[in-house]
């Protein structure tokens, strides 16, 4: 599904700052893809963890809001719990969100974010809160 132009495009604000890029989002899945650069590494020389929280929360929110916005409802990140468990230091982050729950007032997400050998190095599960604009 085309991402749709939402208040903020995920290139701009926050995500844009980071370099964020959403290749695909729809109710059921949402993948993204950032390169690595020197401002989002940590001081050991590996990406930083709030870049990894960041992805997941994005992709989760941003699918879910392409389901529910035309219903006239909001989506917003609820929860973030992401597990780091190899780390990055340069290349892309390569990143899939998968919907496991689809509720009236939440929904769940589970994050992954892969190195460009296809290495699971973050995975997240994202609480979504969906309610009236």
């Amino acid at each position: 599904m085309e991402i749709p132009s939402v208040a903020v495009a995920p290139q701009e604000g926050f995500d844009g700052l980071v370099g964020l890029v959403l290749t695909e989002a729809d109710e059921h899945r949402a993948t993204g893809h950032l390169t690595v650069r020197r401002e989002l590494l940590q001081p050991w020389g590996v990406v930083h963890g709030g870049v990894y929280s960041t992805i997941a929360e994005t992709l989760a929110s941003w699918a879910t809001a392409v389901a529910v916005m035309p219903a006239g409802e909001a989506a917003m990140g609820l929860s973030n719990n992401t597990s780091f468990l190899r780390p990055i230091s340069a290349g892309t982050i390569h990143a899939v969100a998968l919907r496991r729950h689809r509720g009236r007032t939440t929904w769940v997400w589970d994050v992954d974010c892969s190195d460009d050998q296809g290495r699971l190095c973050a995975t997240s599960r994202i609480t979504v809160a969906v309610r009236p604009r």
